[in-house]
């Protein structure tokens, strides 16, 4: 596959994961303990707008922007403020890894973009984790 190719794919699968998080996000925030109910509106509000910005550079790249499914089954149920937390923590891994794909299939601009999302997942998981790991974005090797 071309690289113009793989970029558009990896794109389109970052503007998946961010439609995902938006849902996700919706959930966090109705669960999550008034203590922490902010830092979900921003983290909600930072992936509409990166979400906006992948339909964009989709289009930019010839291709039609996968709309947002109607739901999304999440990982776990959400019963309350932990598993909330333990919720948005999971969403910002999961695009870590799908913005480190972007990274490698992207070139300049878009590279560079796709590399500053995937520190503020990274940040944002280890926020609501209450530490990092070491190399966020790639799945653990067994």
């Amino acid at each position: 596959m071309e690289r113009s190719g793989m970029s558009l794919e990896a794109t389109q699968a970052a503007l998946r994961a961010e439609h995902a998080a938006v849902y996700g996000y919706g959930v966090v925030g109705g669960r999550v303990g008034d203590d922490r109910r902010s830092e979900a509106r921003e983290a909600f509000e930072a992936h509409r707008a990166r979400r906006d910005d992948l339909v964009r550079a989709v289009r930019d790249l010839g291709g039609e922007p996968v709309a947002a499914e109607a739901a999304y089954a999440l990982p776990f149920e959400v019963p309350d403020g932990e598993t909330a937390v333990r919720l948005a923590a999971e969403l910002e891994d999961r695009l870590a890894g799908v913005y480190a794909d972007l990274v490698r299939a992207g070139r300049g601009e878009r590279r560079r973009a796709a590399a500053d999302a995937l520190r503020d997942a990274a940040i944002r998981a280890a926020r609501w984790r209450g530490g990092g790991v070491a190399f966020p974005g790639l799945a653990e090797m067994a």
